[in-house]
Formats: structure tokens, C-alpha cells, sequence
């Protein structure tokens, strides 16, 4: 009587092993991921206010040598960045390049 009751209680704990082993798995992937993501983040965001133009330039979508170089002139003429916005009052960039850039941009 005792192997007629092992066979299927091994079967289900085999069952929930698999089950669960894969939603570990499925979670550890989960937050690698995240991980990875946050750190493509962090490497391509940039500091308005201390980013060289060179930075600038090569972290920001529509932001080339030009506009790299007058958001650094921006800087030393009007002090630090104390928002986003204030990018709009640079010639050259509009809403669009700013919405792009949003998640990049750190101050």
C-alpha cells in the first residue's frame, strides 16, 4: 500500500519542483534584466551640468558638436541647470529633441 501512495506524491512534488524552479528562474531573469536596464540607463544618461560637450554630444539623441557647445555656453552664462526645460531656451532645440533626451538627462 505504501508504493501505490509514493508514486503519485512523487509525481506531484516533481511537478511542483518544475513549476516552481521555472518561476525562479523566470524571476531571477526578471531582475537581471533590470539590472541591465538600469545600468544602460546610468551609461547613457548625462549631467547638464557637468557633462563636457563632448559627452553631451555623444549621449543625447539630435545633439551634435553645435548644440553640444552652446548648451555648455548656456551653462557657464546662466549657472547650473535647474531643470529640463530651461534646454528649450537654446536655439536649435524644440520639444521634440527635449522628449527624447527626458530620460537621459540628469542635473
Amino acid at each position: 500500500m505504501k508504493n501505490v501512495f509514493r508514486t503519485p506524491l512523487a509525481v506531484c512534488f516533481a511537478a511542483l519542483l518544475m513549476v516552481c524552479g521555472s518561476a525562479w528562474t523566470v524571476a531571477e531573469e526578471s531582475t537581471a534584466d533590470s539590472t541591465a536596464g538600469e545600468a544602460a540607463v546610468a551609461a547613457a544618461s548625462v549631467n547638464l551640468n557637468s557633462a563636457s560637450a563632448e559627452e553631451l554630444a555623444d549621449k543625447l539623441d539630435g545633439i551634435g558638436a553645435v548644440r553640444a557647445e552652446m548648451i555648455v555656453k548656456y551653462r557657464d552664462e546662466h549657472g547650473p541647470f535647474t531643470s529640463v526645460e530651461q534646454l528649450l531656451d537654446i536655439k536649435g532645440i524644440g520639444t521634440a529633441t527635449l522628449e527624447k533626451n527626458r530620460t537621459r538627462i540628469m542635473l
